[in-house]
């Protein structure tokens, strides 16, 4: 009895053995969710966001530099008598009627009591230093190693300074001292008018705005005369020259078609390249023979360039709209190239294509597998196309036919990174216009962006098609 008792237990443990396992596919399914979603909050957790950037239309304006001529109201002082003359104000400052700008000496009296009273006693202030320094300051700010003709002027300017003050103090300490042979032979000459003073002529005083021609562009019959302290000069001889008003015009020459924009425009806003400053200026245009001519008129800045004829200005003019993206997304990347024929598309601009390629099965046989590969750009005949599974020196076949292509062919394309789907997506970009910061780039084109797009703000931050958390720029 007992040993049909144990058999029975047998049989029972072997038909419980043998039961099948039964597999809760919920369960599995369960599991896989659970475990995906771990790791991308593994992957969140570990990855540092990526700043985002929503595209928008938007405008920049093209700036167009062109060589002015500048126009014043300006009057040259004559000598009224021979000899030495010596500065006694800085070129480029405004005077009062009445102030002292200059000494004539008859004799060379002054020059000997100049250089007898000693530079030991000739002593500078704090504001005469702080006045050399801020002519250091100016220069070196704008200083460029292409352009050496602001030197000149500077070395002029730095030198009008020094001997204006030097004068002056010299100057005061022979009047302190009480001595009586300085009215003698030196006479002393103020200033007629107010105005700003410039010591130089160069023939264009006379010049109106509404009378200029090409000829007064060429600048290699252009003389400008520099006036320096001590020089002998004759009766009737130009000593100075005086800017009567703060309006002044740039005269620049154009095309018909830029000067009547420049007109409807009836006022532009100029940046002058020396210093970089900007100002509004109204704008006329004048033709003579065959030159035409815009006239900028200014109410600001005469005194900056009184010592300018010619000046280097940029007017922005040239608006070019389209989706606006700043230049730090732009990449640049490489592709490889396929003839168009080799590509079969299930619509006339569909952004994927279906190649076949070749390859080598399990048992090394040559099959054509047939890949729907998405396309970056058509130019030239050619796709260019960035897939893993296409390397160089693969054989693509073309569709109904024996003709092969084998990949060896590269090209670049610039663009950006489409981040719409959650991953780096390349999208090519047509740039029309950029400057240092944002670039223009036409929008809804083959295979590129679109307005309201999301795309990477900084490119080198990742790579392609790099699963992005993004935040977005403010």
């Amino acid at each position: 009895m007992d040993n049909q008792q144990e058999n029975n237990n047998q049989i029972r443990k072997r038909k419980k053995q043998r039961r099948p396992l039964n597999i809760n596919i919920g369960i599995v399914i369960f599991v896989v969710i659970g475990g995906y979603i771990l790791y991308c909050l593994i992957a969140y957790m570990k990855s540092s966001p990526v700043a985002g950037y929503e595209v928008k239309v938007g405008s920049l304006t093209q700036p167009a530099t062109f060589n002015g001529l500048c126009v014043r109201d300006e009057e040259v002082i004559y000598a009224e008598e021979a000899g030495y003359v010596n500065y006694y104000t800085r070129e480029g400052e405004r005077v009062s009627f009445g102030d002292l700008v200059y000494s004539v000496d008859s004799s060379g009296e002054l020059a000997e009591l100049l250089k007898s009273a000693g530079t030991d006693k000739n002593v500078m202030s704090d504001e005469d230093f702080t006045e050399i320094r801020n002519d250091i300051l100016a220069f070196t700010k704008d200083f460029s190693v292409t352009k050496f003709e602001p030197v000149y002027d500077f070395k002029y300017d730095l030198q009008g300074t020094t001997l204006k003050l030097s004068n002056l103090n010299v100057l005061s300490s022979i009047s302190n001292s009480g001595n009586g042979r300085l009215g003698n032979s030196v006479k002393m000459k103020n200033a007629p008018k107010s105005g700003y003073v410039v010591f130089s002529t160069d023939q264009y005083e006379d010049l109106n705005a509404q009378d200029i021609t090409v000829e007064n562009f060429d600048k290699k019959n252009y003389e400008k005369k520099q006036f320096v302290n001590n020089e002998l000069v004759a009766s009737g001889d130009p000593v100075y020259k005086m800017i009567n008003s703060e309006d002044w015009q740039v005269v620049i020459q154009t095309d018909e078609a830029t000067a009547e924009r420049l007109k409807e425009a009836g006022s532009v806003n100029v940046k002058f390249l020396k210093t970089q400053n900007s100002c509004s200026a109204s704008t006329s245009v004048v033709k003579h023979g065959e030159g035409t001519f815009v006239i900028l008129s200014f109410r600001s800045y005469v005194s900056t360039f009184a010592t300018d004829r010619f000046l280097d200005v940029e007017i922005m003019m040239n608006e070019k709209t389209g989706l606006k993206i700043p230049n730090t997304a732009i990449v640049e990347k490489e592709f490889y190239l396929v003839p168009e024929e080799y590509a079969t598309l299930a619509t006339e601009n569909a952004d994927t294509a279906q190649f076949g390629v070749q390859k080598y099965n399990d048992k090394g046989q040559i099959v054509v597998q047939y890949l729907d590969l998405e396309l970056y750009e058509k130019k030239d005949g050619y796709y260019y196309i960035n897939a893993p599974e296409v390397t160089l020196g693969d054989t693509i076949v073309k569709d109904d036919s024996n003709e092969t292509f084998t990949v060896s062919k590269k090209g670049t394309l610039i663009g950006v990174y489409n981040i719409n789907k959650g991953y780096a997506d390349f999208r090519q970009i047509t740039i029309q216009y950029q400057n240092e910061e944002y670039s223009i780039v036409t929008p809804n084109s083959n295979y590129g962006l679109r307005a309201y797009d999301y795309i990477v703000l900084d490119a080198s931050t990742v790579e392609d098609d790099d699963l992005v958390y993004q935040k977005m720029a403010k």
